[in-house]
């Protein structure tokens, strides 16, 4: 059997479409890559629009990850958090405590994004019931955001355009609205929105009740969910407002840490916070190895350790929570970010990178280009004169259609359905980002011909 017949007959993939299981035709294979580059299994190469899954901060094929990786395998390729420690999980604690904002010192490793939010989650919950604070069990969260795939991180993400029938958590979660100023229907100003947004928060925590509500979760800049870039003042003024309440803030940084938006955490950084904790993933280890956590703040410890634990421990953990083997690619990649200067290089071509991705913005099939630091959305729609709606199975046709004429050009967009999320390897030099913007104009360009030649009596002029 191929690969493909292979998957087809034993594989069941992150987001399966049920109702065509074994049945794949289209699903790229891939067998390599280098730098931003991936080559499919007939040798076409194809520039990474979105860097893996947000992951591939520096590309593929770092020889210094391998060795890093090879080295601490035979060394010591495995060690249990539950009862030993190991160096390496030590320093790269200590340099994430270091770049972490205000007192927030204290890491937790878990396996990924998904775990560390199930994790940080379960950390208020407990913090809550030490402090005798049992009823404080709701969370809040927003429309359109996106925080894992467990039980918890999926019951506080409110992306969901699919139909599925998976069960999530809805009596304790309240979705506010997302900070979409592009998608707001009474078309305020940037200013008027905030307020507005900052209002229906005040309103849904009186509702609820303050003593009720145990966190608010936000990433910083939305990633699956569309790329959705906050008024500005937004987060800072959401972080103000719950904890006037003395409700735990927490950023998830999964996408936004390790030099998506230029820095090692965005929150400060770039949006004035300090949170209560910060999640983090992905970029960690560049794709390579699993690997996440979070980092709490001393002040939210000291509040339930020592003599205020009250005898309790913090029965949460992984088999590979702090995994040597991965911890040791954290801390190669980590080097590989200093040495290099990623941090400085993405601050100097973002703005490069937003400003020829605009350019598309003159395309019909294109609504809105937005974005910030190297994360980017192209959010797809239908010529007027078929738009009928915009319906879930229009739009998914859409983003498949510029997906399938993108990745003919040598392009990967990963389309969410009618939005196209752009989030290279963060070492792309202003070369590639003019390869990558030209293969996106022409893959939509394809596929606006594609639909005229789908519906010969359209309205040209409309």
């Amino acid at each position: 059997m191929n690969v493909r017949d292979q998957f087809n007959a034993h594989l069941l993939h992150p987001w399966a479409d049920l109702p065509n299981l074994g049945e794949d035709l289209e699903t790229p294979e891939l067998a390599r890559g280098d730098g931003v580059y991936v080559y499919d299994e007939t040798g076409h190469q194809l520039l990474d629009g979105p860097g893996g899954m947000w992951c591939m901060q520096l590309g593929y094929g770092r020889t210094e990850v391998a060795d890093a990786v090879a080295d601490q395998i035979k060394t010591l390729g495995f060690a249990s958090a539950f009862s030993v420690i190991h160096e390496k999980e030590g320093q790269l604690a200590a340099k994430i405590a270091h770049e972490a904002p205000g007192d927030l010192n204290r890491v937790f490793f878990t396996t990924g994004g998904s775990t560390a939010v199930d994790a940080a989650l379960r950390f208020c919950q407990m913090a809550n019931n030490i402090l005798g604070r049992p009823e404080r069990k709701h969370i809040l969260a927003r429309s359109q955001g996106y925080h894992g795939s467990t039980y918890l991180s999926s019951s506080v993400s409110g992306k969901e355009r699919d139909k599925s029938a998976m069960d999530t958590e809805q009596n304790h979660v309240h979705f506010l609205s997302a900070p979409h100023l592009g998608g707001d229907p009474e078309g305020r100003s940037e200013a008027a929105f905030c307020d507005y947004l900052i209002e229906e928060l005040e309103a849904t925590i009186a509702e609820v009740g303050p003593e009720n509500i145990m966190c608010m979760i936000a990433e910083p800049v939305l990633g699956s969910g569309g790329v959705i870039v906050p008024p500005a003042d937004y987060n800072a003024r959401c972080a103000a407002v719950v904890r006037s309440h003395d409700i735990l803030y927490i950023a998830d940084e999964v996408v936004t840490g390790f030099g998506r938006l230029g820095h090692w955490f965005a929150s400060e950084h770039v949006f004035g916070v300090v949170p209560d904790m910060i999640i983090f993933a992905k970029g960690v280890t560049s794709g390579y190895l699993p690997l996440g956590g979070f980092v709490v703040s001393e002040g939210l410890l000291e509040q339930v350790s020592g003599p205020a634990a009250n005898g309790n421990i913090f029965s949460t953990g992984y088999t590979w929570s702090a995994n040597p083997v991965s911890c040791s690619a954290a801390l190669a990649v980590w080097e590989i970010i200093e040495r290099e200067q990623i941090l400085e290089h993405v601050r100097e071509v973002s703005g490069y990178f937003l400003e020829q991705l605009n350019t598309l913005s003159e395309l019909p099939l294109v609504r809105e280009v937005r974005g910030q630091g190297l994360m980017a959305a192209i959010e797809l729609m239908p010529p007027a004169d078929l738009l009928r709606g915009s319906t879930l199975d229009q739009d998914y046709a859409l983003g498949d259609l510029v997906d399938t004429c993108c990745y003919a050009h040598g392009l990967i967009v990963r389309p969410l359905i009618n939005v196209c999320v752009i989030s290279p390897p963060l070492i792309i030099t202003r070369a590639q980002i003019d390869e990558l913007v030209s293969k996106f104009r022409a893959g939509i360009e394809d596929a606006s011909i594609e639909l005229s030649r789908q519906h010969p009596d359209r309205d040209e002029a409309t």
